[in-house]
């Protein structure tokens, strides 16, 4: 019900509110379906964005034919499928968090060895826990939450639908997890008053066109490279612990945290960069389906010392 004040921003904050409800109620109602009938409409929407939408199928093949130059278009259609399949399970999975009990993503996304991050909290150092859009990452941020008592920030890039980020957050900070715009992080760790805490990042980013500084090889092209992972590490000297999130089977997870650097204080420029990246691209070169192919990852270029 709207309250009328006489003003036309109270009836737009009114409107949005009530957008947002008309999307997250129908939503959460959808995520309370069995992980089965989940499962047999993301077959159908399998379907329908690879056959019928044809959903950045371009984009998508582009991407694994300039980074598998030496695979036959056979087996490039092949890891298309697979990957088109894994993406509607992710869909799915991620559309479940709206109602999934801790026990629940506890139960489908097992961590091999938590100890590797409480190692660092008993010495009372917050960690940095660093992953990709690789296998379901939506599940990561619940998981280590769930599991840790201790604060864990969840680095985030803005999307351009604002009531659709309120709901992706609220679903992704439902045991905890304090969501951080990028931008906002340096300032996120600076009030964090917890001297153990972690901080989740998705080392695949593509970093601002404007801001781009740093260029390397990755998966047979220059790729530019976010530079915030290194330069937080170095400066907080935080361990850097990479989080490779694998499928199982459907519906089931398998998550081995392996730490890359203890003290990033001590590093050369650039060593944890190239570090956490060669690590993704041996991660993905053995089960490229997993990774996700239709983000626009190489969309401008190196030229000469600048980026167009």
């Amino acid at each position: 019900m709207f309250v009328f004040t006489g003003t036309k921003l109270t009836i737009k904050i009114q409107m949005k509110k009530v957008l947002k409800s008309l999307i997250r109620y129908p939503l959460y109602i959808v995520s309370l379906l069995p992980f089965r009938v989940l499962y047999f409409l993301a077959d159908l929407v399998y379907i329908l964005l690879y056959y019928v939408i044809k959903y950045r199928r371009t984009v998508v093949m582009g991407n694994l034919r300039n980074s598998f130059p030496e695979k036959t278009s056979a087996e490039l259609s092949n890891i298309e499928k697979r990957f088109y399949l894994n993406l509607v399970d992710v869909m799915v999975e991620t559309l479940k968090m709206a109602s999934m009990s801790a026990a629940s993503i506890q139960k489908r996304l097992h961590i091999t060895n938590q100890d590797e991050i409480r190692k660092f909290y008993n010495q009372g150092r917050p960690v940095m826990i660093v992953t990709a859009h690789y296998g379901n990452w939506e599940w990561g941020s619940p998981i280590i939450s769930s599991l840790y008592p201790e604060p864990c920030m969840v680095v985030y890039k803005p999307l351009s639908d604002k009531n659709f980020e309120q709901i992706m957050n609220g679903w992704r900070s439902r045991f905890g997890a304090i969501m951080v715009p990028m931008k906002n992080t340096l300032r996120a760790l600076h009030a964090c008053k917890s001297k153990t805490f972690s901080l989740a990042l998705v080392g695949d980013q593509t970093p601002v066109q404007s801001e781009t500084q740093y260029f390397t090889d990755f998966l047979n092209q220059r790729t530019p490279i976010f530079l915030g992972i290194e330069k937080i590490a170095m400066k907080r000297n935080m361990p850097v612990i990479y989080a490779h999130l694998d499928r199982v089977r459907r519906g089931f997870y398998e998550c081995h945290l392996t730490t890359l650097f203890e003290n990033p204080e001590t590093t050369a420029e650039y060593e944890i960069t190239e570090t956490h990246t060669r690590f993704l691209e041996k991660i993905i070169i053995r089960k490229p389906e997993m990774w996700l192919w239709s983000h626009k990852r190489w969309k401008f270029k190196e030229l000469q010392g600048h980026v167009i």
